[in-house]
């Protein structure tokens, strides 16, 4: 497959940052079982990859991702949908252990919405348009928009964009906690690749301990996530990161970290 056609391409702009970007213009970046399968492979092989510390995933000015592709869904029965496993394709993107900055313009609706909650950091362009639109052709969010939503902005705002299916603009989604940060749509994909270029800097064992113990906050009791942040916390102590983060604090010169 020639590479204009591949349905995911992968970048590396920066040193430590890679780029995952959804290449179906022609149809929105609509998440085909394709381009799952593509975004499955490639978040397993850059979870591998020690030389990345930070992933940003965008699609096009047009679109993130306006959804599923409908075209696969329309003549599905229950055990063909079951057969398709595609939690197991989901599974690679949400359990990669670098942070993932989705760079979001126009439409991330649907599955793509739901893919982009499955990053860490979400910055949208003033005119994204973000939703869950399942309910208008008689299904429901199935890959996390019942749940990650709800976890993201509560109950009654998730109510209410998943039963109207209304999609709701960047500022709305930033002011009720489902978006990290909204700028100019020109601006988006240089924002978060800034971020991403800004983390690859940081100590990798450090930060795929924060990212841990954040996404462990959603999932357990205080004093559950307080032990593992406490755990966490005192194994940095024997990384040499730490001793260099410290010394090069202490002799005012900047920091190289190496993951050690």
């Amino acid at each position: 497959m020639s590479e204009d056609k591949a349905p995911v391409l992968i970048d590396r702009p920066e040193p430590g940052v890679a780029v995952v970007r959804l290449n179906r213009p022609e149809a929105r970046n609509a998440l085909n079982m394709a381009t799952r399968r593509a975004l499955a492979d490639a978040f397993t092989a850059l979870a591998e990859d020690t030389e990345v510390r930070a992933i940003v995933l965008t699609g096009d000015e047009a679109a993130f991702a306006a959804g599923a592709d409908l075209k696969e869904f329309v003549d599905a029965d229950p055990v063909e949908i079951a057969k398709r496993r595609v939690e197991r394709l989901w599974a690679a993107i949400s359990s990669t252990p670098q942070p993932i900055i989705a760079a979001v313009n126009g439409y991330a609706l649907g599955g793509g919405l739901e893919l982009a909650m499955m990053t860490d950091i979400i910055v949208a362009g003033e005119s994204a348009q973000l939703g869950q639109p399942e309910v208008r052709v008689g299904i429901m969010p199935g890959a996390g928009g019942t749940q990650r939503l709800t976890r993201a902005v509560g109950k009654y705002h998730a109510m209410r964009l998943c039963l109207t299916g209304k999609p709701i603009a960047a500022p709305e989604a930033h002011a009720i906690g489902l978006v990290s940060q909204v700028v100019p749509d020109a601006e988006v994909f240089e924002t978060a690749l800034a971020m991403a270029k800004s983390i690859a800097k940081m100590p990798p064992l450090a930060v795929v301990a924060v990212k841990e113990s954040i996404l462990q906050a959603e999932n357990s009791s205080l004093e559950a996530g307080l032990a593992l942040e406490r755990k966490a916390f005192q194994l940095l102590f024997a990384s040499k990161d730490k001793s260099e983060g410290m010394t090069a604090f202490l002799e005012k010169r900047r920091p190289s970290f190496t993951g050690e």
